[in-house]
């Protein structure tokens, strides 16, 4: 038998002997009358705000039980008794006294216990704990000879009762598949983990206070929706029972938030959830965050360099500096960001250039690149696939390629210098497309021949739009010049938080099904 299977058996063995002895405490808890699972604790304090607070404390120090001068302005309004609760996570046990952490969502705190000091009640409970048990303490604060800022509890309540061993404190949740299966636990074990997630919220709250502050309405477009548009990409379809049609979750909200704009909102952004039936990789997950936003009157370029100014405030907020380290390497945010046009791209990287070669030159030349292209496909499909080949690994610096063959952008305008491309831009960091934004196509009759043109590429590969005769009557109504933007904000959290995989900034990631057994 392998080594690690033995090790893996003999944890499993560990496991079901202090489950079993969890189990035997919680019945005797029960038949002592004891309420493990109360319905409320009514914290005065939690962890932070004890450091906080009582920060003034010094080695040695304790806050006296008698009232504090009010002359004190350090002192003022300090409440003598503290009451806190979180997880037990530590406890170390020196003959009739006992030090022990509890965890909350700020941090820990070490808290400090007399066996003979605890009323009858409170020492049953104390000797019936484990770790992983949500408690309660209350007591007073003193500072360690140490420096450690401790609580002296006087009273002790258990508030949940855990049936489930707490992996190792010193091995955490090391297991990947674990982790992603059992957030739960990765984030109880690893503290690292909890400030991912800490810094997802805050990324999220300065994208909205940065689009709120330009003026931008946040609005919510349909989830199920009848067609799918606004991305290539395979949606996932499900049967309404009601109305016998199929529907699709969104691949992207872009044709709901332009008719918006059509409708006289001329700021709007959404920021929401995304589904696209593809496939899993570091960088994509099926479900995932995505930010549209459309403004009125402007173009691609306006749009850089809003889209400069959004990332960097977002940069700035979260990590005080556009200077930052991503997995071993340097990354510059400064603005501005360098500009690179697509075909530049393929001839400073690949060696060779695409305006020079007919398709059948061109496809032979991806061949050699090692696409997985098997036939020839349209000319500005075969251009991006010859870029990303090329050029893409090396687009580190945050980075602005621009200027698109028309084929593959089908709701964008026409380059108004260049022929053959459309004014798009898609931003580039740590080698990962960032987002993808446009001067909008609102030209009606040119509007309704791509998508047209889309409906029938779809014939040949299943991931053009389908045509959306109804977002074409909305585009003849008339829609103002208009600069759209995309973000996809796990690719910039996954930057922010240094991750090396987009499933390690989701809470839940999609992931295979595993039996009961």
């Amino acid at each position: 038998m392998k080594k690690e299977e033995t090790s893996k058996m003999t944890g499993e063995r560990k496991d079901n002997i202090l489950k079993e002895e969890k189990k035997r405490k919680l019945k005797k808890l029960l038949a002592n009358d004891l309420d493990p699972y109360p319905h409320d604790f009514r914290r005065s304090h939690t962890s932070s705000q004890i450091k906080k607070q009582y920060d003034y404390l010094k080695a040695g120090e304790s806050v006296a039980e008698k009232e504090i001068s009010a002359t004190d302005q350090k002192r003022q309004n300090v409440k003598q008794t503290i009451k806190t609760a979180g997880r037990l996570m530590l406890k170390r046990s020196m003959g009739k006294a006992v030090f022990f952490n509890i965890q909350d969502q700020e941090g820990t705190l070490q808290c400090y216990l007399k066996i003979q000091e605890l009323d009858k009640q409170s020492n049953l409970l104390f000797s019936l704990v484990d770790m992983g048990d949500i408690v309660g303490v209350s007591g007073t604060l003193f500072r360690t000879r140490k420096g450690e800022l401790t609580l002296r509890c006087s009273g002790f309540q258990i508030l949940c009762k855990s049936l489930e061993p707490l992996p190792e404190k010193y091995h955490g949740v090391e297991d990947t598949e674990l982790k992603y299966r059992c957030r739960y636990l990765d984030l109880i074990m690893n503290p690292e983990s909890k400030k991912v997630f800490l810094t997802r919220s805050r990324v999220i709250k300065e994208i909205r206070s940065f689009l709120d502050n330009k003026g931008f309405i946040e609005v919510e477009t349909p989830v199920l929706q009848p067609l799918y548009g606004g991305a290539v990409a395979h949606p996932f379809s499900t049967h309404h029972r009601a109305l016998d049609h199929d529907f699709y979750l969104k691949i992207s909200p872009e044709l709901y938030l332009k008719r918006l704009i059509i409708g006289g909102f001329e700021k709007v952004y959404e920021l929401g959830k995304n589904f696209r039936n593809e496939g899993i990789d570091r960088s994509h997950n099926p479900e995932f965050m995505m930010l549209e936003y459309y403004e009125a009157y402007t173009d691609y370029i306006k749009q850089m360099k809003q889209f400069e100014e959004l990332v960097c405030h977002v940069v700035q907020s979260v990590k005080g500096s556009l200077k930052l380290e991503y997995q071993g390497r340097p990354l510059d945010f400064t603005p501005p960001w360098e500009r690179i046009r697509v075909l530049e791209g393929i001839e400073k990287w690949g060696g060779f250039s695409v305006e020079q070669m007919n398709n059948q030159e061109l496809f032979k030349k991806m061949k050699e690149l090692g696409s997985d292209f098997e036939k020839e496909t349209n000319r500005g499909s075969m251009i991006m696939e010859a870029f990303e080949l090329t050029a893409e690994k090396h687009l580190w610096n945050p980075v602005f390629v621009v200027d698109f063959p028309k084929e593959v952008s089908p709701l964008t305008k026409e380059h108004r210098t260049q022929k053959g491309l459309v004014e798009r831009f898609e931003p580039y960091v740590a080698g990962m497309e960032l987002g993808n934004a446009y001067t909008e196509l609102n030209n009606p009759l040119d509007q309704r021949e791509r998508l047209e043109e889309q409906e029938k590429q779809r014939q040949v590969d299943g991931m053009a739009h389908p045509m959306d005769y109804d977002f074409a009557k909305a585009i003849d109504v008339g829609m103002p010049p208009t600069g759209g933007v995309g973000l996809g904000v796990e690719r910039l959290i996954l930057v922010l938080t240094n991750q090396p995989s987009i499933r390690d900034i989701i809470l839940f990631p999609t992931l295979k099904p595993i039996s009961k057994d």
